[in-house]
């Protein structure tokens, strides 16, 4: 850095110390958030913009008029498939057929409600909003889906992954109507959560004085044909079945195509249901009466609108499926109409999604471990509806226990709508039940296939919630897809087994270490742990291969380091040397965890010389920097390098040098989540997230010259991913070196808020999602290389962070200190196997700390709390609980004499006496 454009130390430190506070105890967020962002920043117009638009994000969040364009929420099991629920009430994106499909729909496919109250004429719409602007196209808006009948006047879309409300608006309507949709959602059960199935829940109000009649009719269009393989929107004339079947708590149609050949990825099923509730009257159609132009749409709303049923079975009929309810409601009074639309598509292959395989088993069927469960769409439905009420209690359970969480909304928002990314095609699970993930998913095909681990480290959602996909990652990372010298390739191809990916990231395989760790602690699993030690032993050890990354074993990356930013980087750099420091550490606790203390000392070692040199080497008095190495090309070890980085390995391009890079701490982001301190020194962290706060983050766009992939731009404000701060930028930087992407503004964020910068983050994790207000974005989905990125999921972590809620399961140790004044607190927390809720409140002596597991299990030793007193009282139920109690600054630790193993339902109370 150039003398003229850095500043001396002192005053920068000076500065960054009213940035950052070192303090975790801070006064109520909201009462402080604006105040200490403007005690460091320009108040300038688009500061106080910013500032107000995150501010206005509350949760559960509301959308209405232009802010319901954009809304794809998506309603399917996690990994899965899913229907995009549009904001204005109508079905988008049918994503259920193994791959992405964005912005199809059968040709029809909508509901429809028709209402006569007392004797008055009867009124009937397409139940969803009118139609947004623009209206153009070559057609107008075309026929599909009829967008020229009436619909209602307007709606408002709340959302609260994984619930979604709409309330319809419409003066003409007699009745009020709202729909409650959703797919199962519940922490810590995959199978229960990874239905093929979505839930739309009519609620019809009549609050007028005269009895109404109410039907409301579903029509779908059958979905399964070959003209979606083809990308074709008009399906071809061809022998689908809508079979019409009826159980006791299910009815409807389970629609096929036996055209489609058996082991064609489109074969399947689909399933159109309805819950029929005491007092509906039920009727159907097969399919809309069949004729020329544009007689069946217009003959069906004939029928429908003039009785709100369905007579007599159309002959001759086309596939598209109709399926009526109808009901009497008395004034004041409110009625269900729940349907169920279930999908089962079992051939998932490698080359139909877009995952690269072995060469000759594209076409083999890896398959969906839903498939596995159920024989077709309508077991899918089948279960749902049977076991919806328990489905349905646990889903609002956790989303009660999100809901009520003392936390700023915003950051509640950016949690909860990231977790939809499981349920998008991002995610799948094979028929073997393995957990996968694209990095993101392109329009037709998922985008960059192998659970890549550079992308999905940055991730926490798994660990905490769905502690099994994080161990299927591990699986995949240290089995096959980890070679005889402990390269771990970063990519895993599938059907695993058969080959590997060609080469080796260092951050991806330092991350997953770490992440083995955390999935450890989380557990308390010490027979897992036992099994994946020399796994993780010979992983660590591959950074010293000869040519490699710490060949010298000097605990420095100074190799050639392929990392997330799809080159190599040449030389000791901040981003991949913490990552390897957080290795080091993760694998000397577990070492000394597990008896092998020669191991755990040898880690400890390179930890403190790794850390001390890149303290004093790359640290400029501001952040971290990368200090330039050229290598001949036969000094690089093989497996380290791609074809996308510098061809001149000697003075090569794609290099961060003297930048200031946004994940540059990435590895102490992952470090605090997983409890292994600071990787480097403390102050510096301060100082680099200072920096950051400074350089980085842009409060506006407008003077921000990117010509590469556009995520945000004009007066949005965002953190952009590298910033030169006053030096001369690389001839040629890395790649993405000014763009804006989500996940690395979600853990930078996080991180801050780890290290006392509280205002900030909330500030920071607000910018992101005032960005996806439904006008310009899709707020259920954040793209970076592709839609429904999987980095984003960092958005988790922020959450955990402000909770201050850690759990070291080998211990069996709880530490719930909230990083915000809580005089009265509640928060949602999650272990590796279990969850719940957790409660500070007054107490007539003091304080009085509640631990409630709402599902799994809490082995519970100790509990470390924030609370005033050196005496306590502890109980489990009736039982009061043998304890001593210490102090630790203003932190109360008690011990149990017995450790308890709290169960769902239970509730550990401890009083402590001021």
């Amino acid at each position: 850095m150039s003398e003229q454009s850095k500043l001396p130390r002192r005053t920068f430190l000076k500065q960054a110390a009213g940035v950052v506070g070192a303090a975790t105890q801070m006064q109520h967020w909201s009462a402080s958030a604006e105040a200490q962002t403007q005690a460091h920043s320009s108040t300038s117009e688009a500061d106080k913009h910013h500032t107000k638009a995150h501010s206005d994000i509350s949760y559960p969040r509301v959308f209405r008029g232009q802010q319901l364009q954009m809304i794809s929420f998506p309603l399917g099991g996690v990994g899965a498939g899913s229907l995009g629920l549009g904001g204005r009430g109508q079905l988008r994106d049918w994503e259920i057929f193994n791959r992405p499909n964005v912005g199809f729909s059968p040709p029809y496919a909508f509901p429809a409600i028709w209402v006569q109250s007392g004797n008055a004429k009867p009124v009937a719409h397409v139940l969803e909003a009118r139609i947004l602007p623009p209206y153009e196209g070559a057609s107008g808006l075309g026929s599909n889906n009829a967008p020229g009948l009436s619909r209602l006047e307007s709606a408002e879309f709340t959302g609260e992954y994984p619930l979604a409300h709409i309330d319809f608006k419409d003066a003409s309507l007699p009745v009020k109507v709202k729909l409650d949709a959703f797919s199962p959602f519940i922490p810590h059960n995959p199978d229960d959560s990874g239905l093929p199935a979505a839930i739309l829940r009519y609620r019809v109000t009549n609050h007028g004085s005269a009895t109404a009649k109410v039907g409301i009719v579903f029509s779908i269009d059958n979905p399964v044909t070959t003209a979606v393989a083809q990308g074709n929107v008009k399906p071809v004339e061809d022998e689908r079945h809508n079979e019409y079947q009826a159980d006791p708590m299910l009815a409807g149609f389970l629609m096929s195509n036996p055209r489609v050949p058996a082991a064609d990825p489109m074969s399947g099923s689909f399933a159109l249901a309805a819950i029929p509730a005491a007092g509906i009257r039920l009727t159907h159609w097969q399919g809309w009466p069949k004729g020329r132009w544009w007689n069946s749409p217009m003959l069906f709303w004939d029928a429908f609108s003039t009785n709100g049923e369905l007579g007599a079975e159309p002959d001759p009929h086309n596939a598209v499926a109709a399926l009526c309810q109808q009901r009497t409601i008395a004034p004041g009074q409110s009625a269900d109409f729940t349907f169920i639309l279930a999908w089962h598509f079992p051939n998932r292959t490698p080359d139909w999604c877009g995952w690269t395989a072995p060469e000759g088993k594209g076409k083999t069927v890896i398959g969906n471990y839903y498939a596995t469960r159920f024989k077709d769409a309508w077991g899918a439905a089948k279960y749902t509806a049977e076991n919806i009420d328990q489905l349905e209690s646990r889903t609002r359970l956790f989303a009660k226990a999100l809901r009520e969480s003392t936390l700023p909304g915003v950051v509640k928002e950016a949690a909860s709508a990231n977790l939809s990314t499981l349920a998008s095609t991002t995610c799948f699970r094979t028929a073997d039940g393995e957990f996968h993930g694209f990095e993101g998913s392109n329009d037709t095909v998922g985008c960059c296939f192998g659970n890549c681990t550079h992308v999905w480290n940055y991730e926490t959602a798994t660990a905490f919630l769905f502690p099994s996909f994080a161990r299927s990652l591990r699986k995949a990372s240290f089995g096959y897809s980890m070679d005889d010298e402990g390269g771990m390739r970063f990519r895993q191809l599938l059907p695993d087994g058969y080959a590997r990916f060609g080469f080796a990231a260092a951050d991806g395989q330092m991350g997953q270490i770490m992440h083995a760790y955390l999935d450890w602690k989380l557990s308390g699993d010490n027979a897992w742990a036992k099994a994946m030690w020399p796994r993780l032993q010979k992983a660590i050890a591959f950074a010293w291969e000869p040519g490699g990354w710490d060949a010298e074993r000097k605990g420095v990356l100074t190799g050639v380091q392929h990392n997330t930013y799809d080159v190599e980087f040449y030389g000791p750099n901040p981003m991949c040397g913490i990552w390897y420091l957080g290795a080091l550490r993760a694998c000397e606790e577990m070492g000394r965890a597990l008896g092998d203390h020669t191991a755990a000392d040898q880690y400890r070692r390179l930890f403190d010389q790794g850390s001390g040199w890149i303290d004093a080497n790359l640290f400029n008095g501001n952040f971290y920097i990368q200090h330039i190495i050229g290598y001949q090309q036969s000094q690089i070890a093989p497996h380290l390098q791609s074809d996308m980085g510098s061809e001149n390995t000697e003075h090569p391009q794609y290099q961060v040098g003297l930048g200031c890079l946004i994940d540059q701490l990435v590895g102490q982001y992952l470090s605090e989540v997983a409890g292994l301190g600071p990787l480097v020194s403390r102050e510096h962290v301060r100082s680099t997230l200072g920096s950051l706060y400074r350089f980085n983050y842009k409060r506006t766009l407008i003077d921000h010259n990117n010509v590469e992939r556009t995520f945000a731009l004009n007066d949005e404000a965002a953190m952009v991913i590298c910033d030169y701060a006053g030096v001369p930028r690389p001839h040629i930087p890395f790649p993405y070196y000014a763009e804006v992407m989500t996940g690395f503004e979600h853990s930078a964020a996080a991180l801050m808020l780890y290290s006392g910068m509280v205002p900030e983050g909330i500030e920071c994790i607000g910018n992101i999602r005032s960005r996806y207000d439904g006008i310009k974005r899709n707020p259920w989905d954040e793209a970076e290389c592709g839609h429904h990125y999987a980095r984003a999921m960092a958005s988790w972590t922020s959450l955990v962070a402000l909770s201050g809620f850690a759990y070291d399961g080998v211990q069996a140790s709880v530490v719930a200190a909230p990083l915000l004044s809580h005089r009265k607190f509640r928060c949602f927390w999650a272990t590796g196997t279990g969850w719940g809720s957790f409660t500070y409140e007054p107490s007539s002596s003091g304080t009085l700390f509640n631990l409630e597991v709402l599902a799994g299990t809490l082995p519970c030793r100790s509990c470390e709390i924030v609370a005033a007193g050196t005496a306590a009282s502890v109980r489990l139920a009736e039982k009061n609980l043998t304890h001593t109690m210490n102090r630790h600054g203003d932190r109360g630790i008690v011990r149990l004499a017995d450790p308890v193993t709290l169960h769902e339902g239970d509730a550990l109370k401890i009083e402590v006496h001021a």
